[in-house]
């Protein structure tokens, strides 16, 4: 999701500059794009900014337990939007998860739920929060581990599309990330959510 973001922030002729923050560096060269390595349990102060896009996040399988998952998906979350907030970010966006809900029974959507609200009393003048559906493609594709099981959800769901409503069904990465740029851009005062339904190409 996040070299989607990237990739949607780096065509467009609205930002001048693109920083990205990450554990490593990028196979990527863009004369807009200026890759900064951190370390998010010490996040550095950054250059003034204007927006903010956040697309952090693992899987327990990968983190290797709960702790390192919610190291991930909230603590360094919030890390880059304390600093982002510090260099003059105004206007947020963030990629949560269907189901976000910080009084959840399942641990996934609790930490996004909490993540949400951890980054609501931030004082962002926008922020807006993508919770997509199942995200359509392959998991290489979308440099993310692949999940057997999704493949199989992924066909059932092509087929029994005009019976699923518009906010269930499965959604590229893409068009999650294109949304998401615009309604950062719109800047629309206060917290928003948006649902795959409404990230969906008309």
């Amino acid at each position: 999701m996040g070299r989607e973001i990237l990739a949607a922030l780096l065509a467009d002729k609205t930002y001048g500059a693109v920083h990205s923050v990450g554990r490593r560096s990028l196979p990527l060269q863009h004369p807009k794009l200026v890759q900064h390595i951190v370390d998010f349990k010490a996040m550095p102060a950054l250059l003034k900014v204007d927006d903010c896009f956040i697309a952090l996040g693992t899987t327990i399988k990968v983190a290797g337990s709960q702790a390192a998952f919610r190291a991930v998906d909230f603590e360094s979350v919030q890390a880059v939007a304390r600093a982002a907030l510090a260099a003059g970010a105004t206007k947020t966006g963030a990629v949560s998860a269907m189901g976000a809900d910080p009084k959840s029974s399942v641990f996934y959507n609790r930490i996004k739920g909490e993540m949400e609200a951890a980054l609501s009393a931030t004082g962002f003048q926008c922020l807006v929060f993508a919770r997509p559906s199942m995200l359509a493609g392959h998991r290489q594709a979308l440099h993310q581990p692949a999940r057997p099981g999704e493949r199989i959800g992924l066909w059932l769901m092509q087929g029994l599309k005009p019976l699923i409503p518009s906010n269930y069904r499965a959604i590229e990465a893409r068009d999650v990330a294109h949304a998401l740029v615009r309604a950062v851009k719109k800047g629309k005062p206060g917290v928003h959510t948006l649902l795959s339904g409404a990230m969906q190409p008309a």
